[in-house]
C-alpha cells in the first residue's frame, strides 16, 4: 500500500502533511488523499520520494515485515543484544546531519511561508 507507506515515512521523519503538501505544490488535502491509496503515479512517487529524500523503492517496496525487523534491531541493541551489530558510521555524526537537515528544513519552510 503506496499511500500507507507514505505516511510511514512521512511520521517517521516528523513531517506533518501540511509540510509535504506545500514541498509537493498540493493541499494537505491531496497529500491525504495520496496517503489513502494503494497504488499512485510514478511521477507522483518521484515527487514525493524528492521531497521526503528518500528513495522511490522505498516508498514502492517498504513492507511490514521489514519495518518490524527494521525496529526490531533497534529494539535489540538496545537491550544489550551487540552481537550482530558492526556500526560502520559514528552515530553522533548522524544526529547532528539530521539535526542539520531538520534546521535547514525549518528554514526553508519559514522562507517558503513568508512568501
Amino acid at each position: 500500500h503506496q499511500g500507507r507507506n507514505i505516511k510511514r515515512l512521512r511520521e517517521m521523519l516528523g513531517i506533518k502533511q501540511e509540510s509535504l503538501a506545500l514541498d509537493l505544490g498540493v493541499t494537505q488535502s491531496t497529500v491525504s488523499d495520496y496517503e489513502q491509496k494503494e497504488q499512485l503515479e510514478d511521477k507522483i512517487l518521484e515527487k514525493v520520494s524528492q521531497a521526503l529524500k528518500v528513495p522511490m523503492e522505498a516508498i514502492k517496496n517498504m513492507n511490514n515485515e521489514a519495518t518490524i525487523n527494521y525496529i526490531n534491531t533497534f529494539n535489540d541493541s538496545a537491550n544489550g543484544n551487540f552481537n550482530n551489530y558492526n556500526c560502520t558510521f559514528n552515530p553522533i555524526d548522524k544526529l547532528v546531519e539530521l539535526y542539520e537537515r531538520m534546521i535547514k528544513d525549518r528554514d526553508e519552510l519559514i522562507e517558503k511561508l513568508s512568501k
